[in-house]
């Protein structure tokens, strides 16, 4: 296996030590369940239940008339409380069915497909779509809309995405390690569906002991190799990774498929065996809940729509009052107002800062020192983008690309003058997507 690695990049503190060696444990929910409407990337699934309706896990609650779109399902077994808008973790309220849960956990009746290789590859992404699988590396793009690239692309490496580069997450390590013959099934299912292309499994060279399991469980697969990368954020981004495996790099506002490239994260494929071999919906998914302050870190399988707050209280609570808790990893997740919150798709982890890891910094004016530029992955000016938006240049941010940022925080954790890069550019993205949303109308 070769060391790979991108252009570029940081160095952040791993802090994986917390929970990289806790095994996966089930966690059962003790109060209601709040499932949220909106998981993914696209248009919003409206409720096919009511109020006083009893649902089962595994059982479609909501879905889309809209192909963009993924289904929900219940999570629990139990009554339909209510249907009302809730908070979730980006600070927004959207509408959610809430289940009272009955503590029987009774599942729906399922069809599994043990024979996948007779199925057709338009058959699968039917069962991917409706199982309302995810990109579960937090951007929850539909599955079943990466699967289904347009008839002229030709698709000939798929990507496993295991790097995990965002410090303190552990779940694609966990299951590489505890589930790696069923990550093997993903992966067969994925080349039945394009059998042209070669599979590559990319993990940052800090998981050595994944790697080795990893590649036990795909060593028969011949269409199928493991590559150990250099550990360096975030070599985990979608199109560093392709730049890193393939050498071929995505054009500016392009998909992936447009270089015979598609890229699935290693809970994702985990999450297709499931929904295929097994016959079951996404309904849950790993959280790690971390951070030094925690008294007991741990990485928990959790029922979507639990409530956050049961998760810390089951890790045995806090050392010491949260400075900040964030959703999702250090470098691109939410900071959380409240635990009362359900957990979602995107729920990668739950992080507890002390007040001092959390203090907040000043910015100061730019000296022009250029760390920014010599971090960007994307090799972008951060500096002049972050002046652009400062100044209300919209058309000039797109122009200099600054449309083509992926919000990964590189620039904003080298800046010495602890400029708000970031935020900045997340602002000036969403106006341009506003201001031309306002020209077609």
């Amino acid at each position: 296996m070769n060391m790979l690695t991108f252009k570029r990049g940081v160095h952040p503190l791993e802090k994986k030590l917390l929970t990289e060696s806790i095994k996966i444990e089930e966690y059962t929910p003790k109060g209601e369940l709040v499932i949220i409407l909106l998981q993914h990337i696209g248009a919003p699934c409206e409720a096919v239940v009511k109020k006083g309706d009893k649902v089962l896990i595994g059982q479609k609650i909501g879905e889309s008339k809209s192909i963009f779109s993924a289904p929900v399902h219940a999570s629990v077994s139990g009554i339909v409380k209510n249907i009302e808008p809730r908070l979730q973790t980006d600070g927004t309220k959207t509408m959610a069915i809430i289940i009272e849960n009955d503590h029987l956990y009774q599942r729906v009746k399922s069809i599994k497909y043990a024979n996948f290789n007779e199925l057709s590859k338009e058959k699968l992404v039917s069962i991917i779509k409706e199982a309302g699988i995810v990109g579960l590396g937090g951007a929850c793009f539909p599955t079943h809309i990466k699967l289904s690239p347009p008839n002229d692309s030709k698709i000939d490496y798929i990507i496993i995405n295991a790097c995990e580069c965002e410090p303190y997450l552990t779940s694609n390590h966990r299951i590489m390690l505890e589930f790696p013959d069923e990550i093997a099934c993903g992966i067969s299912i994925l080349h039945h569906m394009f059998q042209e292309a070669k599979i590559v499994i990319g993990v940052e060279d800090n998981k050595k002991d994944a790697i080795e399991m990893i590649s036990k469980s795909v060593k028969d697969l011949t269409y199928c190799n493991v590559s150990e990368l250099v550990t360096k954020y975030p070599q985990g981004g979608e199109k560093q990774l392709i730049e890193t495996i393939t050498g071929r790099q995505v054009p500016s506002g392009k998909l992936p498929s447009e270089v015979g490239c598609i890229v699935q994260n290693i809970d994702t494929v985990l999450a297709i065996k499931e929904a295929v071999i097994d016959g079951k919906p996404l309904t849950h998914r790993i959280v790690t809940v971390t951070g030094d302050i925690v008294n007991n870190p741990k990485n928990l399988n959790v029922p979507l729509g639990t409530n956050l707050s049961e998760l810390i209280d089951h890790c045995g609570g806090l050392k010491e009052e949260a400075g900040k808790i964030i959703s999702g990893g250090p470098m691109t997740g939410f900071p959380l107002m409240s635990l009362n919150i359900p957990c979602l798709k995107s729920t990668s982890s739950l992080l507890f800062f002390s007040k001092k890891e959390a203090r907040f910094m000043e910015q100061s004016n730019c000296i022009r020192c250029g760390r920014c530029i010599r971090a960007c992955p994307m090799f972008l000016n951060p500096q002049k983008l972050n002046h652009l938006v400062l100044v209300k240049k919209y058309d000039e941010f797109e122009r200099n690309s600054g449309m083509d940022c992926i919000e990964c925080g590189c620039c904003s954790y080298v800046c010495p003058a602890k400029r708000y890069l970031t935020q900045s550019f997340k602002e000036g993205k969403k106006t341009v997507l506003q201001n031309k949303k306002k020209g077609k109308q």
